[in-house]
């Protein structure tokens, strides 16, 4: 709660102990109804995602346990991190190019600690009461009432912080075990801990610390500066058309020495990081748009034109900058990238070593033996079997090669001999090894060295 007084026409706000916490005044409106509508199809996203089976197994899953992402039909694995490090790169730039454009809306609207503060905020408002009720809960001195009350919010907010934690864990562990599991307590002590862990982190962020996460610990508060420009929307107060700012009385003709500006203070009450909008822009301001609906709402009142606070630019008509352009042409980059990278990904990996304990073997019949080791990775959903065949060797042989068989997702090893022709007196031939798998048709490759005496 912020009390102002008059200094030389200037509002300064003075805060008490307990106006040190932030309590934030539920707001309906526009920008309201937008991020109320993100956060739920976020979260039911998020919940819901876990349970899509795509044949027979969980649509999504990162498997730590054996090392891989399933996403659908596509499996990847360490190795394809390529893939990883394009779409880390194309959320990095479409972020910059959003903040560019828009601000800090990313903050207001999708991001998680929002959305789960939002919620938060949700259940102490129907538990406690309105903005004042809450104050005066806060203010009073410990008792049976104040106690319950606060029981049961936490409580809540401790039910909300598990469920958050077990499906973020059902993202890592099979949905349809976990579940079961934690419900009949014979989950793994690794998994409980985690559980316990996210639970923990989700209630204190969400219902502890708030704002203080955008404040003080989310470093993109801090660097959003460097990507603002003249043609970058934020949400602004319209100076000189609201100050002076002061009271006055509705359906009454507004006093000529003020401005717009009724001095009601619900843009500051609304804010979920607590600040003054009209003080000017603030890294704090997480461009919720809140500050907006409220004093919308309060213009509508007055009869006065909305948009005293509204996202605007410092130069609306200016052209676009050329840094748009190039985020926009390196997130096109990316994603070409992305869709040639899968185009042409292999489901299956060959490698090949050589025996380093004999480098070569000589025969009774005048020839020479090499042994190599085969690993071969079926990444793929289906078993794969492959016949071996020799490239840029003339006249030598395979020692009684069968087809290979790889599971599917599993890794095979096979020791494969490559004998010479008699009286073969080379020191060394590079050749290739081709393999092709039946069914698919596919043609691997791995090159590798023939020695001989």
């Amino acid at each position: 709660m912020h009390k102002s007084t008059k200094n030389s026409g200037a509002v300064i706000f003075q805060t008490s102990n307990i106006d040190s916490k932030v309590f934030v005044r539920e707001q309906k409106g526009f920008f309201q109804r937008i991020r109320r509508s993100l956060g739920w199809t976020l979260m039911i996203l998020f919940m819901v995602i876990p349970f899509i089976q795509y044949q027979g197994e969980q649509a999504i899953l990162f498997d730590l346990e054996v090392q891989k992402l399933n996403l659908f039909s596509l499996v990847l694995y360490p190795q394809d991190l390529f893939i990883f490090v394009l779409l880390l790169m194309f959320a990095a730039f479409a972020l910059f190019y959003v903040s560019n454009k828009y601000g800090r809306i990313w903050c207001g609207y999708t991001c998680p600690q929002t959305i789960w503060t939002m919620m938060y905020l949700w259940v102490e408002h129907r538990v406690e009461g309105n903005r004042q009720a809450r104050i005066k809960l806060e203010k009073m001195p410990y008792g049976i009432k104040k106690i319950t009350t606060k029981f049961i919010k936490h409580a809540i907010w401790l039910l909300i912080a598990v469920i958050t934690a077990a499906v973020f864990m059902s993202y890592f562990v099979p949905a349809h075990q976990l579940y079961i599991d934690l419900i009949t307590f014979n989950s793994s002590s690794l998994v409980n801990f985690w559980v316990i862990f996210f639970a923990m982190c989700t209630y204190i962020n969400a219902g502890w610390i708030r704002e203080k996460m955008c404040e003080h610990m989310c470093p993109y508060s801090r660097f959003q500066s460097v990507m603002f420009n003249s043609n970058t929307k934020v949400i602004t107060y319209d100076t000189k058309r609201g100050e002076q700012r002061g009271p006055r009385k509705i359906n009454k003709e507004k006093p000529e020495h003020l401005g717009d500006c009724v001095d009601c203070n619900l843009c500051v009450q609304v804010c979920p990081v607590g600040i003054d909008i009209r003080n000017g822009l603030q890294y704090e301001c997480i461009s919720c748009g809140l500050c907006i609906d409220a004093c919308d709402q309060t213009m509508d009142k007055f009869s006065y034109p909305r948009g005293l606070i509204k996202y605007s630019a410092i130069n609306e008509h200016a052209p676009s900058k050329a840094i748009n352009y190039g985020y926009a042409l390196i997130m096109t980059v990316i994603t070409v990238l992305s869709i040639l990278w899968i185009i042409n990904r292999s489901e299956f990996e060959v490698s090949v070593i050589k025996d380093r304990n004999v480098l070569y073997r000589e025969t009774f019949d005048n020839t020479i033996e090499n042994t190599f080791q085969m690993k071969l990775f079926n990444k793929s959903k289906q078993d794969a079997v492959f016949n071996v065949e020799l490239s840029g060797l003339q006249g030598f042989t395979l020692q009684e090669t069968q087809p290979i068989k790889v599971p599917a997702q599993e890794r095979t090893i096979v020791m494969v001999t490559v004998i010479s022709p008699e009286n073969y007196d080379q020191k060394f031939t590079d050749f290739e090894f081709v393999l092709q798998e039946v069914k698919t048709q596919s043609e691997l490759t791995s090159k590798t060295t023939f020695h001989g005496p």
